[in-house]
């Protein structure tokens, strides 16, 4: 009887040790837009070479239209500032801003995101220039925010971006 129970505690304990793995391999970010109320949900998991794998969908979003996604420096999303809470966008390496930049972009600078028909943003995106952890590069307690216009790729210091209009905090 001893003897199963042990065994029963060590199978236990062999997908506890993956699973608490894999916790910190992941995360999530919870929206909130301009009026304070919840409005989406992002899925954030580590590669395991590096990078984030974004997958996302917000609502209440202006519909049929491209808007800019980065990653911002502080994990605040503070409707009331109108997420302004949130600071300038994550950048480790004193880049430029802007994919198109000669000396870019920030390691929070991301594609545009297109907005569906019913208001909708979904979307899987690639940030290679990030973890979810590191010393320098982790995003865990930063910012995802969904701007009002799309990024022109060069404008200094944000993409000619426009109001924020979505918020979540990394966590």
């Amino acid at each position: 009887m001893k003897a199963m129970r042990t065994i029963a505690a060590l199978s236990l304990l062999a997908v506890a040790l993956p699973a608490a793995a894999q916790d910190k391999q992941t995360a999530v970010a919870n929206f909130v837009g301009r009026d304070g109320k919840e409005d989406g949900r992002a899925q954030l998991t580590a590669a395991a070479t590096g990078g984030v794998l974004i997958e996302v969908e917000i609502s209440g979003l202006p519909a049929n239209k491209w808007v800019a996604f980065h990653i911002h420096e502080t994990g605040r999303c503070d409707a009331t500032t109108h997420h302004e809470s949130a600071g300038g966008h994550f950048n480790p390496g004193k880049a430029e801003h802007g994919i198109l930049a000669a000396k870019g972009p920030h390691a929070g600078d991301m594609p545009n995101q297109y907005v569906g028909q019913d208001g909708v943003l979904r979307a899987q995106i690639f940030d290679s220039m990030v973890t979810l952890d590191g010393k320098t590069d982790g995003i865990r307690g930063r910012a995802l925010m969904v701007h009002a216009n799309s990024d022109d790729y060069r404008s200094q210091p944000s993409g000619d971006a426009g109001e924020r209009l979505s918020c979540g905090v990394i966590q």
